[in-house]
């Protein structure tokens, strides 16, 4: 998954938390860099469909959008970073 914005893995942006996966479930935790982000919806609808194509059938799948801890740069990746220029 990419953020369109960045064109960058959102692995790599550090958006992702948490991803937790149980009998029958899988819940991921996540951020934006912004709150007023205009495509957090897109990121977490993609999240969502992406899950639904990889997990078994049936799996209740949770895509949770939080803000603490706030994301700052240092959570990106030193590849996402570099393709930056930083």
């Amino acid at each position: 998954m990419v953020d369109p914005e960045l064109a960058l893995s959102i692995l790599d942006v550090g958006l992702i938390y948490a991803i937790t996966v149980s009998d029958g479930s899988v819940h991921v935790s996540m951020t934006m860099t912004s709150a007023a982000c205009p495509v957090a919806d897109m990121i977490l609808d993609d999240v969502q469909l992406e899950l639904e194509g990889v997990m078994p059938l049936g799996y209740l799948i949770d895509v949770e959008l939080g803000w603490e801890p706030a994301w700052t740069p240092e959570r990106m990746s030193a590849s996402a970073k570099h393709a930056m220029g930083w």
